[in-house]
């Protein structure tokens, strides 16, 4: 069999249980198969694509969450770019040394940097010396970002992630690899479509607002897959993970703090976490929390603390992870789960007078934690609009500025994820439109092989 040329759509969020209100990625299924996957833990993004990619376990390819405690440098970092930091076999990786050769396009998969692909976009903005950042993409080759900013407009960052997250995101995404589809034509496409997440996590999955935001971003697939088709391409749509409906956070660092565990450094900015300083402290990861334990004789006590809080389903020990596949030197010493309608929140600090001052900030790269209320604008700040508008005027006018936008209360969001999915309805799912391996469920760690049986034609 010849070998085919392949689109792979991650729609982030898309679940059977919502794919008919999507009916162009439903008429998709018919003519080929659709089925539940069954996940990995963490259900994260990036844990999620490190596994469809590698076909491994975060024991093998390492990423054991969004971010984690690099322990070598007492810091915690999340949303990491560099494709260095996955390891195990890489499917991009694999294909750039294959014979004959086959030419592939990263379109704003996570770990794009240095991925081997001949064609990249990813988020990049540019940060400058006076605290202003500019939203923008990087590519590969470089020249392609001036391509697409000249016919697209710049990438619109702050409509990608944060409080103005929006449908215009997912459709700059959309046309971007449609232009590198029409232009290019790479072997396998791997394009990125974010927006259902968003919604699922501000509204959750039961509101009425949801059938919505599902046709929205069913629009967007559909213009790739018109060209798909009409090309001979085959599709494969996947999904990271399921978003359960939640009623609250669960403020594990405040409870480790209270505990005598976590230490802070005071000052000026307000309370900092110190990780490196602390005996046990978590990175908050929506429904999953690595826990970092210094000395393996506090082990045994801040497992029986995080154990009798509310909200706190199970927490893992060495066995645990060995049993879910997150036994990875990355991890934290105890893996924290919730309960199915709550999360995590990263917050550390007891008064919010004595918060950091990234706190009321869209920030991902500076706080020890995913924030969810970053998807919000603080309904408890007074005049927020006027304040706003005050702080832009002082970013155009070339002043430094801090746009302290967000609420304090990350029990503002109504989904969350990162557990294994409770039923097959509401789990991630594999979608293709071909029925050549058809079956009921399929194993999230078979994709990698999947789509190289399709790419050889096999």
């Amino acid at each position: 069999m010849a070998p085919r040329k392949v689109l792979v759509l991650d729609v982030v969020g898309l679940t059977l249980e919502l794919l008919r209100h999507a009916p162009r990625l439903k008429a998709l299924a018919s003519d080929g198969f659709v089925a539940p996957m069954d996940g990995v833990l963490p259900g994260v993004t990036c844990t999620a694509q490190a596994t469809l990619l590698t076909g491994a376990l975060p024991r093998t390819h390492g990423i054991v969450g969004n971010g984690w405690y690099f322990r070598d440098q007492a810091e915690v970092w999340l949303w990491r770019q560099s494709n260095h930091l996955v390891q195990g076999d890489k499917l991009l990786a694999e294909l750039a040394t294959a014979s004959p050769p086959v030419t592939t396009a990263n379109l704003f998969w996570w770990f794009n940097f240095h991925s081997g692909a001949n064609f990249a976009i990813t988020p990049r903005p540019h940060y400058f010396a006076d605290g202003r950042k500019l939203p923008d993409c990087q590519t590969d080759p470089p020249e392609l970002r001036e391509e697409l900013t000249a016919k697209l407009g710049t990438f619109p960052l702050f409509q990608f992630w944060g409080p103005t997250a929006s449908i215009a995101s997912t459709r700059w995404i959309a046309d971007a690899a449609l232009f590198v589809l029409q232009r290019h034509e790479p072997d396998l496409a791997l394009v990125y479509l974010p927006h259902l997440d968003y919604d699922l996590q501000r509204f959750g999955p039961r509101d009425p607002r949801i059938p919505a935001a599902v046709a929205a971003v069913d629009i967007e697939a559909g213009k790739l897959i018109d060209h798909a088709r009409a090309t001979g391409r085959e599709v494969v749509v996947v999904s990271e993970y399921g978003i359960d409906e939640v009623r609250g956070a669960v403020a594990i660092n405040r409870v480790l703090r209270d505990g005598g565990w976590l230490s802070v450094r005071d000052g000026p900015c307000g309370e900092l976490l110190d990780p490196g300083g602390s005996r046990a402290f978590a990175v908050a990861d929506h429904q999953i929390a690595h826990v970092y334990v210094r000395r393996p004789c506090d082990l045994a006590a801040v497992q029986a603390l995080l154990e009798r809080t509310d909200g706190v389903e199970r927490v893992l020990d060495a066995a645990g992870k060995h049993a879910a596949g997150l036994d990875h030197e990355r991890a934290g010493e105890l893996v924290a789960l919730s309960a199915r309608d709550r999360f995590f929140a990263y917050h550390y600090w007891l008064d919010d007078a004595r918060a950091p001052d990234f706190a009321r900030t869209v920030d991902i790269h500076r706080k020890p934690g995913y924030d969810p209320s970053e998807l919000f604008f603080a309904p408890d700040v007074p005049a927020l609009k006027l304040r706003l508008a005050a702080t832009l005027l002082r970013k155009k006018l070339g002043f430094r500025y801090r746009m302290q936008a967000i609420s304090l209360d990350p029990g503002l969001a109504r989904g969350s994820h990162g557990l294994l999915p409770a039923t097959p309805e509401t789990a991630p799912l594999f979608l293709s439109s071909s029925r050549r391996d058809a079956c009921e469920q399929v194993a999230m760690r078979s994709v990698k092989s999947r789509l190289l049986a399709r790419l050889r034609g096999g």
